[in-house]
């Protein structure tokens, strides 16, 4: 398979069904679904402790995050497949994909740990230079980048944050189910795969972008208590969103 599988053009308000689909199958496994959500957000809480104190290595942990987070996630995608499927989804379902350990999806997180580690690298150049204080802790980004009295810092830290996460965005929508669900496909297709989905459908992927971008920062505004139910509702929806744009072939 050399050519980027086909992917349709659905409606923009079809991620509102892809929620009411992950949140159908988190209640048809919900201890799966929780034990998934406590893995990740004690993975995160434990990241914000240790960088609580020191901005860039937390910064930098989130590099760690993208790394673990999806290869986990791989589990929840399994389980809705095989409701898909009528079947009855358990633990055997989930632990067939991990001790697969699918290099692939492991090299795919590489990815992800790289293109965050460069929006670290950029975002702490830019306040660098712009900022007459250094930024050591959260209080310290709040009070010197946030609440900045030079115009345009904030803003401009914003902007670079937008332009380096639409093209991981649009690289991930769907290749993370579609490798775990196709083992023929590779990554580089995988990924052609997912920007010609997005850019097949720019206003449903940047409402999806915006819910997942809203849910997930409400479940960190929580010290990660709400990701714990977040979390599985996001991956299963995830993997519907994967089924509704790309075009299974016979």
């Amino acid at each position: 398979m050399n050519e980027p599988l086909h992917v349709r053009r659905i409606h923009s308000l079809r991620s509102l069904r892809w929620l009411g689909r992950g949140w159908a199958d988190f209640a048809a496994a919900p201890l799966i679904g929780l034990t998934h959500g406590v893995v990740v957000a004690a993975f995160g809480g434990v990241l914000l402790w240790v960088g609580w104190t020191r901005f860039w290595a937390l910064a930098g942990a989130f590099s760690g995050f993208l790394l673990v987070a999806p290869v986990i996630s791989t589990g929840l995608y399994a389980v809705s497949r095989s409701i898909a499927r009528g079947e009855r989804p358990g633990w055997d379902t989930v632990w067939a994909v991990w001790r697969s350990l699918d290099r692939r999806l492991v090299g795919f997180g590489v990815l992800l740990t790289v293109q965050g580690t460069l929006w670290v690298l950029t975002s702490a150049a830019l306040i660098h230079v712009w900022s007459d204080a250094p930024v050591n802790t959260p209080e310290d980004f709040v009070r010197i980048v946030v609440l900045s009295p030079h115009a345009g810092l904030f803003e401009a830290w914003l902007l670079l944050g937008g332009l380096l996460a639409a093209p991981v965005f649009a690289s991930t929508l769907v290749t993370i189910p579609l490798l775990m669900d196709r083992p023929q496909v590779s990554v580089m297709q995988a990924v052609a795969t997912s920007l010609r989905a997005v850019a097949t459908n720019p206003v449903l992927s940047s409402l999806w972008a915006a819910i997942l971008m809203s849910l997930t920062l409400l479940g960190f505004g929580s010290m990660m208590f709400l990701l714990i139910p977040v979390l599985p509702v996001l991956g299963h929806a995830s993997w519907h969103a994967y089924r509704d744009l790309v075009v299974r072939e016979s």
